[in-house]
């Protein structure tokens, strides 16, 4: 079995076919994914929510994405808290930050980012990061509130340096690789995953984004997690079966350490 530990699967682009998408990812041995809702719209992250109320299968994170920090407000950040006490969540996230756009200037994303942890840590919540060109502010703000507490997290859609992975290993974090990991040009990424230990290593559609391949340029689903899935097996050298087995205790270790994983 197989775990997508992050899907947008509340936006748009599954309005239509969301039954038809949950049916092929249970097809393909996909028996848990984490659906990710925005932060800033209650409304969308509402329907995250009820997602993961009426699906058995759907977990549900949520927090304020970087490019969305300009936008965060008092009355976000309670919501959030609100979400959380209430037991709805098994992440906060994602959050983080973003230099590679400017959709919210660098050091509102770096506020946000900051105090998302606070509250995320106060919450007893792992926490989903999303990082890119922002390597050295990412690790000092995550060093200053997570390097010591033992908080555990993900970093989502793993694209930085081997030196980056090894401090986010350090302070406790697993590392998650999504689609990338497949693209032909993704040698720097695949160096990386040599590296992780098994224990410590998630797989990821962030669907519908970045569809590996060789289903690249399509709409991402859960489903597709397996392609990223034999190419990790491939490159750690163990077998499919093995893999998967461990991605999932990782899983339910970060994000349901009370729930026994599935036999």
């Amino acid at each position: 079995m197989f775990i997508d530990s992050h899907a947008h699967l509340a936006e748009a682009e599954f309005q239509s076919d969301l039954p038809s998408v949950l049916d092929r990812a249970r097809s393909a041995q996909v028996e848990r994914v984490l659906v990710i809702g925005d932060g800033v719209d209650p409304a969308k992250t509402e329907k995250a929510v009820l997602l993961g109320e009426r699906e058995e299968d759907l977990d549900v994170a949520a927090g304020i994405h970087p490019h969305e920090a300009r936008l965060a407000s008092e009355t976000s950040l309670a919501y959030l808290v609100r979400l959380a006490q209430s037991g709805r969540l098994v992440a906060w996230g994602e959050i983080g930050l973003d230099f590679h756009y400017s959709h919210s200037p660098p050091g509102e994303q770096e506020a946000v980012f900051a105090r998302q942890l606070s509250l995320a840590r106060k919450a007893g919540l792992p926490v989903v990061i999303h990082t890119r060109e922002a390597e050295d502010r990412t690790l000092g703000i995550l060093g200053e509130h997570c390097g010591n507490s033992g908080s555990p997290g993900v970093m989502h859609c793993f694209s930085g340096s081997l030196a980056m992975a090894r401090d986010c290993l350090e302070m406790g974090f697993h590392i998650s690789f999504s689609g990338l990991l497949t693209f032909p040009k993704a040698r720097n990424i695949r160096q990386v995953a040599r590296e992780v230990p098994m224990d410590r290593l998630l797989i990821e559609t962030d669907s519908p984004y970045l569809a590996p391949v060789p289903f690249r340029g399509r709409r991402s689903e859960p489903a597709f997690v397996v392609e990223t899935a034999k190419v990790l097996a491939e490159v750690k050298q163990v077998s499919l079966d093995t893999l998967a087995k461990c991605t999932t205790e990782n899983y339910q270790r970060l994000f349901h350490p009370d729930r026994e994983t599935p036999q």
